[in-house]
């Protein structure tokens, strides 16, 4: 296999831009987005043995950003913490199928009632989590309680965007049910 060469000196005149304009519409921050590149070209300059040539330097850079993307959304995703998390299934047949999903209560207007219920219901959501197939419990985790972007988890699980919306689909029945065998 012949030794392709890459040249980090031409990246930033080459492929900045583009990877900027890439990020920004990701995360919508300026800053985070030049940090992502920044660490893009980081990350490919101490993995510059690895390239095989398989692909363009673009792409290459690409495939790292995709990454860096996904792993900035993931620590601030783990900083939430306690975030509130309410889905309410309406059974009447006006409105069968809307979901209300991660409505945050108003942290001021709580009763002790209230949030006794939050942390029953939260027990619910998470043993109600633990019955569904791991790649469904996965997809639901990722989708509608992190809030990662439809083309985000289609990358990192490596499914089509047709078969999330199938999967989110039944997690989302399966937890409907669930929820009203345990919860209501």
């Amino acid at each position: 296999m012949p030794n392709h060469q890459i040249d980090p000196n031409k990246w930033i005149d080459l492929y900045a831009d583009y990877l900027f304009n890439y990020t920004i519409t990701r995360v919508s921050d300026r800053e985070i987005a030049q940090d992502l590149v920044q660490d893009t070209f980081l990350a490919a300059l101490k993995s510059m043995k690895n390239f095989k040539g398989e692909a363009s330097e673009r792409t290459w850079l690409i495939s790292i950003l995709k990454r860096k993307i996904i792993d900035h959304y993931r620590k601030i995703n783990s900083k939430k913490g306690k975030a509130e998390v309410r889905i309410t299934y309406n059974d009447d047949s006006e409105t069968e199928g809307d979901w209300l999903e991660e409505r945050v209560a108003d942290p001021y207007d709580k009763t002790a009632e209230d949030t006794l219920q939050n942390a029953e219901l939260g027990n619910a959501i998470h043993n109600c989590l633990g019955k569904l197939p791991p790649k469904q419990a996965e997809v639901f985790k990722m989708k509608t309680i992190q809030g990662f972007e439809t083309e985000v988890i289609c990358n990192e699980l490596n499914i089509t965007a047709s078969n999330l919306w199938v999967i989110i689909h039944r997690a989302r029945t399966a937890m409907a049910d669930c929820l009203k065998e345990n919860w209501f």
